[in-house]
C-alpha cells in the first residue's frame, strides 16, 4: 500500500504566482513566473481548471514482481482537499481515503479487517499533496514559493528545474519541459529501503486532451537505487462526476463486504 500511496501522491499532484524568484545565476530566458503562466496554459488554462470540482480517475497500476500483474484502480477527487482511492487485488478492494483532514486505509489484501489511520509520514504527504489541480495552478494562493534553478535533460528533454516551497516548509523540484511546458518529473517521498533513505522521482508522460484539460496518462515511479519501477497508467477520465461527501468519509468494511457480495 505505500507504493501505491506514492503513486497515488503523484497522480495527484499533477490532475494540473508566495511570491516568485528566480536564480541570478539561470540560463534560462524566461523567469519562474512566466514558466508557471506557460505551463498552466499548456495544461487547460486558469479558468478550465477551476471549473472542476470534482474529478474522476481510472486505469491499471502495476504490481511489481516476477508476475508483473495490473491492478485495476479508481481515484475519485473532490474540492476542496478530498480524495478516495479503490484498488482492486483478484476479489478485494483496497481503499484509501482523504477527508481533507484525515485519512484511512483498508487493506483487506493483508488480511487486516481493521481501518488503519495514516501513519505520521503519509498524513504529511497528504497534507501536501491534496490538490486536485497540481501545485503550480494558484501556487499563491495555496503560499508556494517557486524557485528558477536552471536547465536539465530529463529523458532527452531540455527542461525547467524549479524548486518548490510548500506552505509546509516541505522542498521538493519539479521539471517541466522547455517546449511543451507540461510537467516531466517531480520528487516524490523518500524511501527507506535497506537501511537507505532513498530518493523517489515521479515521471509524467503520454498527455492527453480531457474536456479541456491536459492530462497525463502514464505516471511511473522510481526509487533511486533499484531497478524496478512501478506505473500507474490512466485508461478514462471523468471531469465533474456526481461525487457525494459520504465517499470519502471513514471506510465502513462490513458495508463494503455486503456491496462486493
Amino acid at each position: 500500500m505505500k507504493r501505491i500511496f506514492l503513486l497515488a501522491c503523484g497522480l495527484l499532484s499533477l490532475t494540473a504566482s508566495a511570491a516568485v524568484s528566480t536564480n541570478g545565476g539561470s540560463a534560462s530566458a524566461l523567469t519562474a513566473a512566466q514558466i508557471v503562466e506557460r505551463n498552466v496554459a499548456a495544461r487547460g488554462g486558469l479558468a478550465a481548471w477551476h471549473a472542476v470540482k470534482t474529478l474522476t480517475i481510472a486505469g491499471q497500476l502495476d504490481a511489481g514482481g516476477k508476475h508483473n500483474s495490473e491492478l485495476p484502480f479508481v481515484m475519485q477527487m473532490k474540492r476542496p482537499h478530498m480524495s478516495r482511492l479503490e484498488v482492486r487485488f483478484g476479489d478485494q478492494t483496497a481503499v484509501q481515503v482523504y477527508d481533507g483532514t484525515r485519512g484511512w486505509k483498508w487493506r483487506p489484501f493483508l488480511g487486516r479487517d481493521e481501518v488503519e489511520p495514516y501513519t505520521p509520514s503519509e498524513a504529511k504527504a497528504a497534507e501536501s499533496w491534496q490538490e486536485l489541480d497540481g501545485p503550480l495552478l494558484d501556487h499563491v494562493q495555496k503560499g508556494t514559493r517557486v524557485e528558477l534553478l536552471g536547465s536539465e535533460s530529463v529523458e532527452d528533454h531540455k527542461a525547467y528545474k524549479l524548486k518548490l516551497t510548500f506552505k509546509s516548509g516541505e522542498e521538493r523540484q519539479l521539471w517541466v519541459d522547455a517546449l511543451s511546458f507540461l510537467e516531466l518529473k517531480i520528487d516524490g517521498e523518500p524511501r527507506k529501503l535497506d537501511g537507505k533513505l532513498r530518493k523517489v522521482a515521479i515521471y509524467y508522460r503520454d498527455y492527453k486532451a480531457e474536456d479541456g484539460l491536459t492530462v497525463p496518462h502514464v505516471l511511473e515511479t522510481v526509487v533511486d537505487g533499484t531497478p524496478s519501477s512501478h506505473k500507474m497508467s490512466i485508461d478514462r477520465v471523468s471531469v465533474n462526476p456526481a461525487l457525494d461527501d459520504a465517499l470519502f468519509a471513514k471506510p465502513q468494511p462490513l458495508l463494503a463486504k455486503a456491496a462486493e457480495k
